[in-house]
């Protein structure tokens, strides 16, 4: 038992050190003061991301699950107050076996009494590639039932700090009777590079 924790506080040191190696961005404050510093000679760019986000809400394995909801959601056409916490796959293709580059964490709620749109809060956190460990912040409404839906990216960290965008959804599968959802998402993003 005692080796068993010793060998797992190593393995925890050992991925403790290894992190901000694997993420390709300097972390801790006096790294962002060094970024910051540099910031007047920083140059904008805009990157250009395209992914799926994969939410599932039934079965064994959901991946976003409802957390509140009003006295009155039950009986709301458009299930307003009903709150959920999701931690979604984001993944380069449709398919649910689709390589995964990322999760969308985050809250989502339904916020219009007459329209189907939810009020969603979230970070898109980047596990792979030269974005893995950087993320960025959505706050925006989304009407569901609109083939197009605008949402401003807000923030970000990593490679995306003091990112701006727009994340564009679109519907690409959704299922009326289980309600999992993949939303294709194509994200325009200005942010600095040193």
């Amino acid at each position: 038992m005692e080796k068993t924790r010793l060998v797992l506080l190593l393995c925890f040191i050992v991925i403790i050190m290894v992190m901000p190696m694997a993420q390709g961005v300097e972390l801790g404050p006096k790294a962002v003061e060094k970024w910051f510093k540099k910031l007047p000679h920083a140059k904008q760019k805009v990157t250009k991301l395209h992914f799926y986000f994969h939410d599932i809400v039934s079965g064994k394995n959901p991946t976003a699950v409802q957390i509140a909801q009003s006295n009155m959601t039950a009986k709301s056409p458009t299930s307003f107050g009903f709150v959920a916490m999701m931690d979604d796959p984001l993944t380069v293709g449709p398919e649910s076996n689709s390589r995964i580059v990322g999760r969308a964490q985050g809250i989502y709620g339904s916020a219009d009494q007459n329209e189907g749109a939810l009020l969603m809060t979230l970070n898109f956190v980047f596990t792979t590639g030269k974005y893995n460990g950087s993320t960025l912040s959505v706050l925006g409404r989304n009407p569901v039932f609109h083939q197009y839906r605008e949402m401003p990216i807000v923030g970000g960290s990593g490679v995306f700090r003091l990112a701006q965008g727009i994340a564009t959804a679109k519907t690409y599968w959704f299922n009326l009777t289980s309600g999992d959802a993949v939303v294709e998402y194509n994200v325009m993003v200005l942010h600095y590079s040193h």
